[in-house]
Parts: structure tokens; sequence; C-alpha cells
């Protein structure tokens, strides 16, 4: 069963506090799998006559006191449901005045607790290593993700092990024991720990150190170090000096996030690790040393702030290393992924579940595609320029939605009230109609046009091409409302007139129809929830008949469901479509085999394996999976419930 969202403080009609800073003395036992805490929390309350404030954290932990400043016993109750820890004072807190209170818990993380978000383990303990991430709640949290504070950890861990942690760092050794000392002097999220028994393997590159401790994928190690590098610089030149160039960087374990950045630390699991490196991973984790740590959304509700410039960090690096075509590449899958999710706006965020397909389609993907749309109104170099003065304005504070604009506007010099009221504040997508007639003047063409769009409060400078005789020209409309008139002159004979031609609008369009849902198919599909994701499926083929991608998606779930003939059928409708993406082709194929093979038909079996080879189509190693089964026959996989 899912978590609710995790709304702000005020939005959940609790008491507003702002903790400003932690002490925390944990002793991390990795033999027992264990986890001994005193935390004291300094913090301010912001409402006045506080009678009671809740806390999250994790429920393996079990509170064994609570007292406030004078020593005094506060009552404490436990909420399994949503994870927290309920307060009640004798004396209500008054607004402004601080307060100290001091929690005493212990309990066992051995990783197989229920996380607080589902599904996924932020916080473990074994036998030979240990972390324990900000989002497992491991200690008291108030307002997650929009609360930030400074912290002192004093981390006791046997004797040969170490522990990993952002700050400044000393130890001491004490009776078969080490106690490593971490103190964070900036409000930022210092909240998380790793704890490693082997030594690192330290990298250099381009003046960026990265002490790599990696176990499963050692081997990995020095090629990431160097990655970490590159990309670092890289990320320097777009966002300014980063608070650190040096990194610690763990392997946790499957069941773990791909990723996780703390400052100076960055976590990665096996599966996001892999066997070549992920340079997605290391481009977006490293951004956030920028957005997240350095400067903060204000509350969850502008986390698309640090989600979305994050990912489109990635599109970047990539754009940097693989050239325009993978950029062009990137902000089509970036805008199929926002557009599976139509609500609620992004400046509602905190309504969506933490780390939910959802979550990271609207905060990541559409908040990427905000960054990308942003730098077409203003240009790349005035882009460039505000992240620059956020950075600067914000370093180690939070920025609300409304802050971002107002920076913007005054590096650009342009009122972008309209397209954050669009992108962010409402919801929705337009799809471009145009009309248009040409007559022949004096000097050359005039096109006399039109944009249709239905969303009413629709306003943005939108790029019109005109294929002439001669060299395309290329005209900024500014689109308002429904409808939109515009007058070009051309010297050459217009032939054809594109809307958008490079697709920097977020917007549809039949071919986009097609994708966007069979991307909510995908979704689905991922989940088990076979009969949704068929409807979406369907949705793309009444909507393009040929799509071979939605054909081979149906295949999929027929041949799950061990329906054969069904699954054949829809394979060999995915050959006869539109071969869009061209991997289907191979992939089709080699699907017809394994049923040809399943069903005891040899022969054919071949010869599709055959037609597969054929294509010299190698994605997802289809070549090596033809040529293994060209040989021997496929076997399914036994299922022996």
């Amino acid at each position: 069963m899912a978590t609710a969202a995790v709304l702000p403080a005020q939005e959940r009609g609790r008491a507003r506090v702002d903790v400003q800073s932690y002490v925390i003395d944990a002793e991390v036992n990795p033999n027992t799998q264990s986890l001994a805490a005193k935390v004291e929390m300094k913090l301010v309350p912001l409402d006045d006559r506080i009678s009671g404030l809740t806390f999250e954290l994790n429920n393996a932990l079990n509170v064994t006191r609570v007292t406030d400043g004078a020593g005094r016993s506060v009552p404490a109750s436990r909420s399994a449901q949503d994870f927290t820890l309920r307060l009640s004072f004798n004396e209500p807190l008054a607004k402004g005045t601080p307060v100290s209170l001091q929690f005493q818990y212990d309990g066992r993380l051995s990783g197989t607790e229920e996380s607080p978000i589902y599904g996924i383990r932020f916080a473990s303990i074994q036998n030979d290593f240990a972390y324990l991430l900000y989002p497992s709640r491991w200690f008291p949290v108030n307002d997650y993700q929009s609360d930030r504070f400074s912290a002192e950890m004093n981390i006791t861990v046997p004797s040969g092990f170490r522990v990993l942690a952002s700050g400044i760092d000393k130890k001491e050794e004490s009776g078969g024991k080490t106690i490593f000392r971490y103190r964070f002097g900036q409000e930022s999220y210092p909240g998380s720990i790793g704890v490693v028994r082997s030594e690192p393997v330290r990298v250099t590159a381009q003046g960026v150190t990265a002490d790599m401790f990696f176990r499963g994928s050692a081997d990995m190690a020095r090629a990431y170090g160097e990655e970490i590098g590159k990309v670092f610089t890289f990320e320097t030149s777009l966002f300014g000096i980063a608070p650190t160039s040096s990194f610690l960087v763990m392997e946790t374990e499957d069941g773990a996030p791909n990723g996780y950045a703390a400052p100076g630390l960055l976590f990665f699991s096996p599966k996001g690790i892999g066997k070549q490196v992920n340079v997605r991973l290391v481009a977006n984790q490293v951004a956030r040393q920028w957005w997240g740590n350095f400067v903060g959304a204000a509350t969850r509700n502008h986390i698309w702030i640090v989600n979305g410039l994050t990912r489109f960090t990635e599109m970047l690096y990539l754009e940097q290393l693989n050239g325009p075509g993978a950029m062009e590449t990137e902000t089509r899958d970036v805008y199929i992924e926002a557009l599976t999710v139509e609500q609620p706006p992004l400046i509602q965020s905190a309504r969506l579940e933490d780390y939910s397909p959802e979550y990271w389609a609207a905060t990541g993907a559409k908040g990427a595609a905000v960054c990308n749309m942003l730098r077409d109104v203003v240009g790349p170099e005035n882009f460039a320029k505000i992240w620059k003065a956020v950075a600067d304005q914000y370093a180690w504070k939070a920025i609300t939605t409304d802050d971002l604009r107002k920076v913007a506007e005054q590096v650009s010099g342009e009122n972008l009230q309209s397209f954050f009221l669009q992108w962010i504040e409402s919801t929705g997508a337009p799809e471009f109609k145009l009309e248009y007639t040409t007559f022949r003047t004096t000097k050359g063409f005039r096109v006399m046009g039109k944009v249709n769009q239905d969303l009413d409060t629709f306003r943005m400078p939108v790029t019109i091409r005109i294929e002439t005789e001669g060299n395309p020209e290329e005209r900024r409309v500014e689109v308002v409302g429904t409808a939109s008139e515009f007058v070009v002159e051309t010297f050459g004979k217009p032939k054809r007139i594109v809307i958008d031609p490079a697709h920097r609008v977020l917007r549809y369009d039949n071919t986009m129809r097609v994708l966007v849902a069979i991307r909510r198919g995908e979704q689905f599909a991922e989940v088990g929830e076979f009969t949704e994701a068929l409807k979406e499926y369907q949705k793309a083929l009444d909507v393009s008949r040929n799509s071979s991608l939605a054909h081979y998606r149906v295949a999929e779930i027929f041949y799950l469901q061990n329906n054969y003939q069904s699954a054949a059928n829809e394979f060999r409708e995915a050959l006869s479509g539109d071969l869009e993406p061209k991997w289907t082709e191979v992939w089709a194929h080699i699907n017809l085999g394994r049923i040809f093979d399943i069903t005891g038909q040899r022969e054919r079996a071949v010869n599709e394996y055959n037609l597969a080879l054929r294509t010299k189509d190698n994605t997802q190693g289809a070549l090596e999976e033809a040529a293994k089964h060209a040989k021997e026959p496929f076997q399914r996989a036994r299922n022996n419930n």
C-alpha cells in the first residue's frame, strides 16, 4: 500500500516551525543491524501558542524518551500509518522563541522494514555496510524536503568501519569503536550517512576528487570517478562555483534508489551503476549539489525547480556529449512523459506521492520541459545567466516559483507572468491548428494566417517556419488565446508553413497523442495493471492504426498472459506498421520465434530468428539473442505456482 503524499505543514493544518539544527549522536551496530540514537533538535515556532507538534520518524524506530530544554518529559505518541511522532506540550510554545527538544530512540533497520516511501529502500544496516538516507526518516524530520537545517553528527561504529557524511570530519578511537564527528554548518539537507569497511578508490579528474566506495561494482569505480569529474566541470560552467569539489561516493544495494545526493555525498545502487557508466545518473545527481542542496525548494510545491532543472541538466550534458540530435531525442522523450500527467498543476506538486511515476513525470519531466521552453523564450544566454543569478542570490537558501520568475524577469528584461501562469499554475497543453492564405506583392509574397488552439489563457511566442522556393524563413508569432492572426512577408514563394518546427512547445499533435497513450500504458504495465494498459494502447491505436509500438506493447501483454495466438497476431501487426521505433522490427521477429519454439514449431521459429538477424539491429542485444536461439530452442521459464 502506497503512503500518502507528504504535504507541507501549513497545508495539513499543522503548527509551523523552523527546525534550524540537529545534534545527532548515534551508534550503528552492523552485527545486530540496529541503530541507537540521541538527537537534539533546535527549532523556532512560526505560529503562536503551539500546543502540539508532529514530526516524521521511521516506524522501525522505538522512541523511549522526549524531553524539552529544561529536561522535562514531553508526551509523545506514534502513528504508524503516516510514520509520524506527535508531541503534546503542557505549556504552549511562543512564536519566535527558540525551543530545544531531545529525542532518544532505537530500532533495527535491516532493510526489510516498511519504508516511508513505498517500495524503495532508503535505510539498511548490513553486516559489512550501511546507509541511512534522509528520506528514510532515521531522525525526526519536519516538513520533508522543505525545512532546511544544519547538522552535527557523531556516529559510532565498530573499529574497522568508516562513516561517510556531509561536512568536515574528525574521528576518535575508543574501546574497539570509532566515533566519526561530522559538522555541516550551512542550512541544507546533510542528514544522510553511509557506513563502509573497504578502503576507497580515490579518483582525481579535472580538479575533482572522488573517493569511491564500491563493493560489487568495484571494477566500475574508476570510470565513475572520472565521469563525475567531467560532469562537475561541465555543470560548473552552467551554474557557477559549486559548494564542494570533492565527493564521497557509495554503492548501496538492490532496492535502494538508483541515485541519491546529499551535500558532498553520492549514493548509487548496483542497478543504477550497471555495466557501463550511467551518464544520465551522474549528471542528475551531481547537479543536485547545486539544486536541492545548495539552493532548495521552499516547499514541495516548488520541487519542480529542483527536479526539473536536474533533469534538464541531464539533457544538456547528453547534448554536449552526443550533439544536437541527442537533445532532440531527449526533448521528445521528456515531453511525452510530461504529458502523461494532466493533474495537478506544478504549483501543487505537494499532492503527488514522493518518488511515484506521477511525481517524476510532473516535477522531473514537465519541470525539464518548462526549463527547455524558458530557454527558448529568453534565449540561451539569458537562460544561463538566470541560473547563475539564482545560485548567487539563493545560496544555502530556499526558493519559490515566484522568486525564480522575478530573477528570470530581471535577467531577461521580459514580463514572464503569462509563461509561469500557463506552465506552472495551470494544466493542459495546446494543440496548434494553422490557417493561412498567400498573396503576391510587388516585393515578393505575403502570408496572412491564423494560429488556433483551445487554451483560453495561453500566451507564448511560437516560431513559424515558411518553406519557400528559396531558403526557409522563420518568424516569431505571439500566440495569445484561442486565435492569433499573423502576417509574414517573404521574398520566395511559400510552399509550406510549419508551426513550432523544432517542437519547443509542450503540445499535442496526433503523433504525440499516440506516444503519450503508449507511455501511459507502459506505466500501467510496469505495475501489473494490464487491463488499464490495454485501454491506453487502444487509445493510441484509435489515433494511429499502424503504430508498430502500440501493437508491440499489446503483444507483450498477451505474451505475458500466455495468450500466444493473440500475441503472435499483434507482433505481426507491429511488423506491418510504421516500424517506429526501428527496434520493434527485430524484437517482433524474436518474440515470434519464441512463440513458435514454445508451441513446438521449430522450423518457423528459426525462420523468425534469421529474419531478426537480417535487420542488423542490435538494440538491447537483439542480434545475440536471435543468434542464440537460432542454434538452440527458446525455453519459457517454468512457473512452479
